[in-house]
């Protein structure tokens, strides 16, 4: 999905939670890693010699503490959980409300409040529930919560933001007082992927109906998970409340505060301060200022992101496949590793990172990755392609905007491409909300040629990216339509076996390769920052869907 720092939706997925996370610049993946990284030790990468290392994790807590400071770029504009597509609000969610299914810290899938989640055929899903689990407004959850709460996200009149994960739901119904049952009209390999993230989560359905309209916004969420919502300060911080009720192991800290600091540099200073225990989305140029500066530790994991060149229009000059390879070719990707992200990412000619093939069989990452987009500077080459494609001298245009360093120095990179290739490359600025509406709305798009993205997959498969360029799909903003391709998504979403789904998702990566369909340019890890005081965060972007603020403990 693509990073909406701003408090914009970011499709991070589009279509398929499909509301779009916006290009915030989340945090990309090391395209160094091994596809089977997620699970086995962390390597080092970096562009030229330089080097940063993935940490699988932080160290355990050694103990419990009063409370915890935690900063956030922007303050959530609601914590209700059909509307939780972007950081900010999965940040302060995933330790409050929880879903059928959990991602793990390791990015792998494992029961939730589903203590079994069966397949009896392709077209069912049976969810058997933990007994007992009790919610922050005193209910206990049975079938008839789960029923209410997943059906939240199919009612058209909410705008689920997770609405297109239910695309294929004939029913839920309640087949038991702990057990639910998912018919679909077609078999679907991502939906129960999708019931770990908030699109399977559950809530009271009368703490709900008792919040109306207000719900989300203050007041009980009236979830199960090991924090309760506290006081929310409007425009200053949320305070999370430890649930002692809770059903599985307690929190480590009696308290989780989480403040709004939507300036970069004073969120940096909170860092070094001690005013914030904590923070992932790092501002890239404070990578070794905090690195150096000693009050902490900045540690790097499995981001499952890659930054690229979004292409959203083919209609004018790079509606030539000719031109694109032109300005992949002339793309400086090392250089932006460097400058844009810290040193801390590798250049990739992968749109999908190396990480969310880590189930696919050894013969089929192979094959996903063999002969993808050269990244490997080649101006000669660049420049015969634009002079057959008689495009010296034509003008595109490519957003920017002062968002994030990652942004602001991707779309100069491509302007100074363009200009090495014979392309007249002009930058559009654009102020840092307004820049999330390019995710949303055609409006904010037109005269745009392409911008920076930085896309994050929401469960551990690459069909998550890939399937945005499907014919009608959310971010298929340049209305790329082959038929051919849309017969692989189909494909891919109705194999039943994952060897079989992986290896038609390697023939779309391959496609998507060749069309240049986005420019892919580096893969991008996850960063947290621990001072001494605290310790037990996990280091992945797991951190958007699995309770993490749990495990924070003291330090020592």
């Amino acid at each position: 999905m693509p990073d909406l720092r701003n408090g914009s939706r970011t499709t991070r997925r589009s279509p398929r939670r499909r509301h779009p996370l916006t290009a915030l610049a989340a945090g990309t993946l090391a395209a160094s890693l091994l596809a089977t990284a997620c699970a086995g030790p962390p390597k080092n990468g970096g562009p030229d010699g330089e080097t940063y290392r993935l940490s699988a994790g932080t160290p355990a807590a050694a103990g419990g503490l009063e409370s915890f400071t935690w900063a956030v770029y922007a303050e959530p504009p609601t914590l209700d959980y059909i509307a939780a597509f972007d950081y900010p609000q999965n940040t302060v969610l995933s330790n409050v409300c929880e879903s059928l299914m959990r991602w793990t810290p390791q990015l792998t899938l494992a029961p939730g409040l589903a203590e079994k989640a069966t397949n009896p055929d392709p077209t069912t899903w049976v969810y058997d529930l933990r007994p007992g689990v009790r919610f922050h407004d005193g209910g206990t959850m049975t079938a008839d919560d789960v029923v209410y709460s997943l059906g939240r996200q199919t009612d058209p009149q909410n705008a689920a933001a997770w609405a297109q994960q239910f695309q294929n739901v004939s029913s839920i119904t309640k087949t038991g007082p702990l057990q639910v049952t998912v018919e679909l009209t077609q078999p679907d390999s991502q939906f129960n992927q999708y019931m770990a993230t908030a699109a399977g989560v559950v809530a009271s359905r009368a703490g709900i109906e008792a919040a109306g309209k207000d719900y989300g916004t203050g007041g009980s969420l009236a979830c199960t998970g090991p924090y309760r919502l506290g006081t929310w300060t409007k425009g200053q911080s949320i305070e999370l409340q430890r649930f002692d009720d809770y059903w599985g192991a307690k929190a480590k800290s009696a308290k989780a505060v989480f403040r709004f600091l939507t300036d970069p540099s004073a969120r940096v200073n909170a860092l070094l301060s001690g005013e914030a225990d904590g923070g992932y989305l790092i501002p890239t140029e404070a990578y070794e200022r905090l690195r150096a500066a000693g009050p902490g530790t900045l540690y790097f994991g499995e981001g499952l992101s890659t930054v690229n060149v979004n292409v959203t229009s083919m209609q004018g000059v790079l509606g030539d496949v000719r031109v694109r390879k032109a300005l992949s070719l002339a793309l400086d990707r090392s250089g932006f590793v460097r400058t844009g992200l810290g040193g801390a990412g590798s250049v990739t000619g992968s749109l999908t990172t190396r990480a969310a093939w880590a189930g696919a069989p050894e013969e089929v990452r192979r094959e996903a990755f063999d002969g993808l987009t050269p990244t490997a500077p080649d101006i000669d080459r660049a420049k015969a392609l634009i002079q057959e494609a008689g495009a010296t001298g034509k003008t595109l245009t490519v957003a920017t905007s002062p968002i994030g360093q990652d942004v602001s120095v991707l779309a100069t990179a491509v302007q100074s491409a363009g200009a090495k290739i014979g392309l007249d490359v002009r930058l559009k600025t654009i102020a840092p909300n307004a820049f999330t509406a390019l995710f949303t709305d055609p409006k904010a798009r037109e005269g745009i040629d392409m911008f920076p993205e930085t896309y994050y997959d929401s469960v551990t498969d690459p069909l998550d990216l890939l399937a945005n360029f499907r014919t009608g799909a959310y971010q298929n903003y340049a209305s790329f339509s082959d038929p051919a391709y849309d017969d692989l998504v189909q494909q891919a979403v109705n194999a039943t076996d994952p060897a079989a789904r992986f290896a038609v998702t390697a023939k779309l990566q391959k496609t998507a390769s060749e069309r240049l369909l986005w420019i892919p340019v580096a893969e991008w890890p996850t960063a947290v920052f621990l001072n001494k005081r605290i310790t037990g965060a996990p280091t992945t972007i797991s951190y958007l869907y699995y309770p993490w603020a749990a495990d924070v403990g003291a330090a020592r």
